[in-house]
């Protein structure tokens, strides 16, 4: 008689409801087991065949700590204004991490670090510092851009099989996060419950309930008193209560250590465990959730196993909706292949993103570079600098193109060029003999290569340059760097100045010294073709500030206060020196007719508007075309203007296009000092344009805005 094999245990069964697959493997495992499975490095159950499984991945802009494609740091993504593109970078990526972890888990039998299926991308906190050392990582200052671009990425990351996730994204740090980096273990977020609602938690709410994010990352920070990874109001009155979140949360690396550590809200770490836990972060990045500290808590009564039954079921909810306990022949990304990893084709898209991710800020005729050009001085830190293309949380790629090299692969045969570096990052020159002007009074064309560099600007602990934990100081371009564009305009260079960096700078004179100024971000290994194909008009320059540049830090409130007086676009009141929205072109547009004009509309209806838009140059280009709203008779604090909507147009010399915008209530609605939706009655101003609404876009060369108001009738009601 033959032997038949036993039967699989249910929760490897593909075919059961997934509530059933989990009861059955929780009461299969042990307390210990139960417990190993809470912490970033999970460990594997050997008797279950459940291998080790480590958490921690990060995909920013490409997968971090290995080879792989490196697209644009967030922030220069955020410049294109393009959902679609966005969503195809996030397939990319979460192709990439397919490939990777399957190859490992076939070599290894397990993953480590960076290896996994859980990325901890992408980044939407609310960039409303510019001193900010992280706003490099995050989608711009406002919270309609950021939700959009965020849940473009997501939904690209996360796949579209209606059973299995690509990858498991992760909308992090939540909530009320963005320096100081280094206070970050132990300050207080203070914030009103309007602010709150109206700019820090609506790309969250977009991500968790539109693009259905799988797990979200709990804060370092306190907000209003709580621990952010131990929070009554963000993570159970909010993320789970009023937004019915089913995933998992994480909490950031070591966070629940700050709780008794830092924060000094508990006295021992079983304490910090047990209030993350109850409050529902399943998963301890860091090195709290173990063994010891996990049973001791159990011993003491803080906890009891059906905590950890709740947070395991989420935890392996996650694990099964990305196959892990499936046959391979089951899920649909098991099959991606390794040679996807930085293929021929996610280079060029890292191109496509790099190139439209540029926003140029000043023209004076300079630009395109002009194919009779006979000398082209390159100079400046940057334009050989691998750390700017990189930025952080990055990968590695062989084939990284510095601007040096993309210039150099552009440039005609019959167009001499000439290098030198000029001058360093921040330290003055040592060297006695000052041959740093090079050829910039003979050249044609002297493209600077200036900015920042993550050395400058980044997270805590990884920036060398900076006493502030990767915070700036101040927001103006290194003084050496300005010294030696003074001598170089002085010399009679005609200059190109490009600048690098995540975040604004504050130009001051040298916004008159050049003659062009394109921002590139950190714009990831293509960074260098990439600017040569634009400066070289091989491509139209179309990206748009997703912040605002200041004229200096005395615009700005401190920055330890998360109030957002006086903060962003949406609030500022001085004249800023490049606005939200801002971006030239190698063509100009027009806008005009927008319909209808002042047209009454009954409150909680929608409302379509339209108008037409032209390229009134002589070169094909694409406008961002954006859609502003300013509630001018409202009864609580409201924006002066906030963006509603937008659109990425192409359009041919001369060609005319009708954009339409559907106005709904929701769009129409203010959040009250009680954090509380509601649509009112009264006169709103729509305004359309190229950026955001002021005179200061205008007068550096935007399109005429066209607005429209009209009244919205009847009683005010709860959106």
């Amino acid at each position: 008689m033959q032997k038949t094999s036993p039967a699989p245990a249910a929760f490897r069964n593909p075919d059961l409801p997934p509530d059933a697959r989990i009861a059955d493997l929780l009461d299969r495992l042990t307390l210990d087991e139960k417990i190993g499975l809470m912490i970033h490095p999970a460990r594997g159950v050997p008797r279950l065949d459940i291998p080790a499984y480590n958490y921690w991945s990060e995909g920013l802009h490409g997968l971090a700590g290995g080879r792989a494609t490196v697209f644009p740091q967030a922030i220069g993504m955020a410049a294109t204004w393009d959902p679609g593109l966005i969503h195809r970078v996030g397939a990319a990526i979460a192709d990439e991490a397919r490939a990777r972890y399957h190859e490992t888990l076939r070599r290894k039998g397990q993953t480590g670090l960076m290896q996994g299926l859980t990325y901890w991308s992408p980044n939407i906190n609310i960039f409303r510092d510019p001193r900010w050392g992280r706003g490099q990582e995050t989608w711009g200052e406002d919270p309609f851009l950021t939700g959009e671009l965020g849940a473009a990425f997501v939904r690209g990351m996360q796949g579209d099989d209606p059973r299995y996730l690509k990858v498991a994204a992760c909308a992090k740090h939540f909530a009320v996060h963005s320096g100081p980096e280094r206070e970050r273990h132990r300050f207080n977020a203070i914030v009103s419950r309007r602010d709150l609602y109206d700019t820090y938690l609506p790309a969250f709410q977009k991500l968790v309930c539109e693009a259905r994010v799988e797990a979200v990352m709990g804060a370092y920070n306190r907000v209003n008193g709580e621990a952010a990874c131990a929070s009554q109001t963000l993570l159970v009155e909010i993320l789970r209560g009023a937004w019915n979140f089913d995933g998992h949360v994480v909490s950031d690396c070591w966070a629940i250590r700050d709780i008794h550590a830092e924060h000094k809200l508990v006295d021992s770490p079983e304490q910090a465990a047990a209030a993350a836990l109850t409050h529902g972060c399943d998963l301890n990045c860091g090195c709290t959730y173990t063994q010891e500290i996990l049973q001791n808590a159990l011993d003491l009564g803080l906890i009891g196993e059906a905590d950890l039954d709740r947070s395991l079921t989420r935890l392996l909810r996650t694990r099964l909706r990305l196959g892990m306990f499936d046959p391979p022949e089951r899920v649909p990304y098991a099959s991606i292949p390794p040679e996807v990893i930085g293929s021929p084709e996610h280079r060029q898209l890292a191109r496509e993103a790099a190139a439209r991710s540029f926003v140029l800020l000043k023209n004076d005729g300079l630009l395109p570079i002009r194919p009779e050009a006979d000398l082209l001085y390159i100079t400046g830190p940057n334009a050989a600098s691998l750390d700017v293309l990189l930025a952080n949380y990055c990968g590695f790629n062989e084939n990284m193109v510095t601007a040096l090299e993309g210039l150099t692969g552009r440039t005609p045969e019959d167009t001499r060029l000439s290098y030198r570096m000029g001058c360093q990052l921040i330290h003055p020159n040592l060297n006695p003999v000052d041959w740093s002007l090079g050829d910039g009074a003979a050249a044609d064309v002297t493209i600077a290569c200036m900015g920042l560099s993550p050395l400058l600007e980044s997270e805590e602990g990884d920036s060398l340059l900076t006493p502030l934990s990767g915070d700036r100081e101040d927001i103006t371009l290194p003084q050496v760097q300005v010294e030696y564009l003074k001598a170089l305009a002085a010399g009679g260079a005609r200059i190109v100045l490009v600048l690098f960096s995540g975040s604004p700078l504050a130009l001051g004179e040298v916004a008159g010294l050049a003659q062009a100024i394109l921002w590139v971000g950190y714009p990831g290994q293509e960074g260098g073709n990439a600017l040569a194909e634009v400066l070289f008009g091989d491509r139209v320059p179309s990206g748009r500030l997703p912040l605002t540049f200041p004229q200096s830090l005395d615009q700005l409130p401190p920055f330890e206060d998360y109030s957002m007086t006086g903060r962003t676009y949406r609030y500022m009141t001085g004249e800023p020196l490049y606005p939200f929205g801002f971006g030239l072109s190698y063509t100009t547009f027009a806008y005009r007719d927008l319909e209808p004009a002042g047209q009454e509309i009954q409150a909680g209806s929608s409302q379509a508007f339209r108008l037409t838009v032209s390229n009134t140059g002589e070169r094909a280009g694409e406008e961002v075309v954006q859609f502003y709203l300013a509630d001018l008779q409202a009864s609580a604090v409201v924006p002066q203007h906030k963006l509603i909507g937008f659109q990425r147009i192409a359009l041919e010399p001369g060609e005319l296009r009708t954009v339409e915008m559907i106005l709904t209530p929701g769009m129409m609605s203010l959040i009250d000092d009680e954090g509380r939706t509601r649509l009112e009655p009264g006169t709103f101003r729509l305004t359309v344009g190229g950026c955001s609404p002021g005179k200061r876009g205008v007068a550096l060369g935007a399109a005429e805005p066209v607005s429209v108001a009209f009244e919205v009738t009847g009683k005010a009601r709860r959106a």
